[in-house]
């Protein structure tokens, strides 16, 4: 682990709201970039409604490739590690949102027939525990209602995704309970609501497809729309959020991250105002709740809101 652990950067969210405590959201993901790819306009919808956010960044994406030609240059790739957190320190700005490092090593993706193994020292070849350990602190102290992670296929089969997932089930579980990780100090407390990511659910794709060719325009979902009917889906989509008025801040905080986004790439194909019309929420499945909610939802703290007073 890095001299990252446990650092908290502040953003421009103030601790207590006019009209008494906050509600408090945690987004856990495995790289930097992956808060402004999956959640950012519902992160920044909360953010202007007076919510506290915090994303928790698991590794320093250090392993990443360069996916942006205009940053494929020998100096970027020397200090691929410096740029990506000053990357994630403007996106951090941009959301306007808190976030922590957990300071775990980047795994990288493997890939090959067979598969070469993972480098030794990387997140995914942390013991549970000792993955988990920083972010049941980070619970304890940050106290959120709702926890947003990955699935427990990572959204895609990343080894970071599907850890992150892992850490952020155990850490769920474990950070109300005294009896589990006494070392890492703080008053336990226990989350209420655990959601998983549904950015590229069938339904959006569709759409977005749909969209596209209704404008005449090229779409680059129609692979993907072959591709996602062949497959059913293993989460049910429980939770819409209405966001389509951030999904510009969402944009900008996705060309933060120079190295990771090129920006006449995939991610800016379709128009703001064709998403706006065709899919303007951001979903996700709810994978554990402590409160009574009517499902489907279309608030993440649905069931939490009257029962907020610590």
């Amino acid at each position: 682990m890095s001299d990252q652990v446990s650092e908290l950067t502040t953003g421009p969210s103030e601790k207590e709201g006019p009209a008494g405590p906050r509600l408090r959201l945690m987004a856990v993901h495995a790289h930097p970039d992956d808060e402004s790819s999956k959640g950012a306009a519902t992160m920044a919808r909360y953010v202007a409604d007076g919510v506290e956010v915090l994303v928790v960044t698991c590794t320093g994406g250090e392993r990443g490739s360069i996916l942006n030609p205009a940053m494929d240059r020998p100096e970027v790739k020397e200090n691929i590690g410096k740029v990506r957190n000053e990357e994630m320190a403007r996106a951090r700005e941009i959301l306007g949102v808190e976030q922590r490092w957990l300071g775990f090593v980047d795994s990288g993706f493997p890939e090959g027939d067979p598969l070469p193994p993972l480098p030794e020292g990387c997140f995914a070849l942390e013991p549970l525990e000792t993955a988990a350990e920083p972010l049941v602190r980070a619970v304890r102290e940050f106290r959120p209602h709702v926890i947003l992670t990955y699935d427990e296929n990572g959204g895609y089969p990343h080894p970071d995704h599907v850890k992150t997932h892992e850490v952020s089930v155990e850490a769920f579980e474990a950070a109300g309970d005294p009896d589990r990780y006494p070392g890492v100090g703080g008053q336990p407390w226990q989350p209420l609501k655990l959601y998983y990511h549904m950015t590229f659910n069938t339904g959006r794709i569709q759409a977005l497809d749909e969209a596209m060719t209704a404008a005449g325009l090229e779409s680059p979902y129609a692979d993907w729309r072959k591709r996602a009917e062949e497959r059913p889906e293993q989460w049910e989509v429980t939770t819409r959020i209405s966001c389509g008025e951030h999904f510009e801040t969402r944009d900008k905080a996705l060309l933060a991250h120079a190295t990771q986004i090129d920006p006449d790439g995939f991610w800016f194909a379709v128009p703001l105002d064709v998403q706006r019309e065709a899919w303007p929420t951001e979903d996700y499945h709810l994978a554990r709740s402590l409160v009574d909610t009517e499902l489907p939802e279309d608030d993440l703290f649905a069931g939490i809101r009257e029962k907020v007073s610590v």
